[in-house]
């Protein structure tokens, strides 16, 4: 399991991936989450998965391995829908391929994944897809600004309550995002640090796009963790107790 969100606001769009993966808890590893697909001034793709960790390795491996043939690729696609398209039918081929080589009753295993898809192409605005494992997607609205995929329902309460797709600032919707990433880690050990986040704001092409990396020595997040823990301590205890309950 992981946890991935993406955003798209007006302020711009945000990435967010953790880098945990495992297949029972004597087995855990650590792999990335993010993918880049990036010329500069030109596009700014981002790509976030979740599921069975062969399926999307072949994924990806596929999308960069074809950035050089004459074809479609997600360095010369038209718009982010042709995007979202391209890793649909990818994503299809490479499970049909898996399921195919079983020869046989698949004995449980579940080869499917989820993927984000988001960023900008010049002359058209920012985009953001969710890639079902079927191979179709969806496509981030105004009422449906955000995206997660994996373990998702710990973080979700939070980026309810605060984000919204009128949100100005893009530091403030990281902020609540690595919030929702530190519920997520405390309620759930298949989700884990380093935390890998993309900022990209609206049609800016000015600066090359990088992923930056929040580990367990990041003194922001400690800060962050620290100050949400005590915050919500400190709002509990000033409720009100029921009145009808006698002590």
């Amino acid at each position: 399991m992981t946890y991935c969100v993406a955003m798209r606001l007006r302020a711009g769009l945000l990435f967010a991936s953790d880098t945990r993966t495992n297949a029972g808890v004597d087995h855990i590893a650590q792999f990335r989450k993010m993918h880049l697909f990036h010329i500069p001034h030109q596009r700014e793709i981002v790509l976030l998965n979740a599921g069975n960790l062969a399926t999307t390795q072949s994924v990806v491996s596929l999308l960069k391995q074809r950035l050089t043939e004459d074809r479609d690729h997600m360095l010369n696609v038209g718009s982010l829908y042709d995007a979202a398209v391209l890793v649909g039918k990818t994503l299809k081929e490479v499970v049909a391929r898996d399921a195919d080589a079983q020869h046989g009753p698949s004995q449980g295993v579940d080869f499917g994944a989820n993927f984000l898809l988001g960023g900008q192409i010049k002359g058209e605005g920012p985009r953001l897809f969710h890639i079902y494992p079927q191979g179709n997607f969806i496509e981030a609205t105004e009422d449906t600004p955000y995206f997660q995929i994996g373990e998702s329902k710990y973080g979700k309460p939070i980026i309810d309550r605060v984000v919204h797709y009128e949100t100005t600032q893009l530091p403030e919707a990281a902020k609540c995002t690595l919030i929702s990433f530190d519920s997520t880690i405390r309620s759930n050990l298949s989700v884990g640090l380093p935390i890998d986040m993309v900022l990209l704001r609206a049609s800016r092409f000015e600066e090359p796009m990088k992923a930056h990396r929040v580990g367990a020595d990041s003194a922001y997040f400690q800060q962050l963790r620290k100050g949400w823990g005590e915050g919500l301590r400190k709002v509990f205890e000033g409720l009100p107790d029921e009145p009808w309950f006698e002590t």
